[in-house]
């Protein structure tokens, strides 16, 4: 769903700049609550792994396609806040390196692809963890259902941006229908993909997806017709805090590079939702060329590189890598804000 040059007009577009630099910002001070120099790397992950997925366009009808948002996936693993960063940090490298969503309508992408994905997905789950058992099995359930709604939600604000703000004078109603309707079975993809990579993580490390806080409950056991705690073990497990992440982190980077690398060479070639909906209805006709369409990883193909195979692979394995570095190091500068404000009252108590 990302939106091109020319689809919004200007002062629209500015808005909406505007509009996601103020939650960028809101979301780097709220980030400091949500990482810590072990839990940074990840996040850094998350983007580098969204980067990987949304390359993995899959068909949702005939002639169409759709990919991850990935709004949902990263508020659930690593929080809300840092979940609007991530998808901004993916948003950035996609625009400036892929020429891949219009550089002025950056801001449009922010706020429709990663404000309005992870407030509602959030917003959601959270809301049915509320009420369901707080078990693995309905937290993956409820990712499900977060992911689902999150899509058509930000067809939704598309569609309110292009009637308040749109080049070419199509009736709203009939871009909300066609955007809505094909962002529904897009959801669908969505809702899996991130189901099945909530509930692999919940599988083997609980304690690092955010969403996830407080899902260990006590042992019980029925004793003469009621439920008591287990004794405690006699040997306690390691902290969470204090567990190794390095095999999760090594796992999830070389299944992002598979992905980027190799799989997304079968994905499918297809119009993505918005492509098809802006071609069938004439959205398209005012948009631009992209500012950075000469990039040499332009359209995700190495410049130069003839093999088609190759040409791609090598672009999504620097995509990755690229979006690794840019995000671990924007999350690890944060951390360490929070550090630092832990510290200063120490520091001052004991100069009292």
């Amino acid at each position: 769903m990302h939106v091109p040059d020319g689809f919004i007009n200007p002062p629209v577009s500015a808005v909406a700049g505007v509009v996601a630099a103020g939650a960028v910002a809101v979301s780097l001070r709220g980030a400091r609550r949500e990482l810590n120099e072990r839990t940074a790397p990840l996040a850094g992950l998350v983007a580098a792994f969204i980067f990987a997925v949304q390359m993995l366009n899959f068909p949702v009808a005939a002639g169409t396609s759709g990919h991850l948002l990935g709004g949902a996936l990263a508020a659930i693993l690593v929080g809300p806040y840092t979940g609007v960063l991530c998808i901004s940090v993916v948003l950035l490298m996609q625009g400036i390196l892929f020429a891949d969503g219009g550089l002025t309508a950056l801001g449009v992408n922010i706020l429709d692809m990663g404000i309005t994905t992870t407030v509602v997905a959030y917003a959601l789950f959270r809301g049915l963890v509320g009420v369901l058992p707080r078990t693995r099995r309905s937290m993956t359930a409820a990712s499900f259902v977060a992911a689902l709604v999150s899509v058509p939600a930000a067809a939704c604000v598309f569609t309110l941006l292009y009637w308040i703000g749109g080049t070419t004078d199509i009736p709203i109603g009939k871009v909300f229908t066609a955007m809505v309707g094909v962002h529904v079975l897009i959801g669908i993809g969505e809702a899996v993909i991130t189901a099945l990579t909530v509930g692999a993580v919940l599988s083997v490390r609980p304690d690092l997806v955010y969403g996830a806080k407080g899902l260990a409950a006590p042992l019980k056991l029925r004793v003469d017709g009621e439920l008591v705690d287990a004794p405690a073990p006699e040997r306690e497990p390691a902290p969470a805090a204090h567990r190794p992440t390095r095999g999760l982190w090594a796992t999830g980077l070389v299944t992002a590079l598979v992905l980027a690398g190799f799989v997304s060479y079968y994905a499918s070639a297809n119009p993505d939702g918005l492509e098809k909906v802006a071609a069938d209805k004439g959205i398209d006709k005012e948009a631009k060329e992209h500012a950075a369409k000469d990039s040499p990883l332009a359209d995700y193909g190495v410049k130069d590189v003839s093999n088609a195979r190759l040409s791609g692979g090598l672009a999504g394995i620097i995509g990755v890598g690229a979006t690794l570095v840019v995000g671990s190091g924007a999350f690890y500068v944060v951390s360490r804000r929070r550090r630092t404000q832990d510290e200063e009252p120490s520091r001052t108590e004991e100069n009292v």
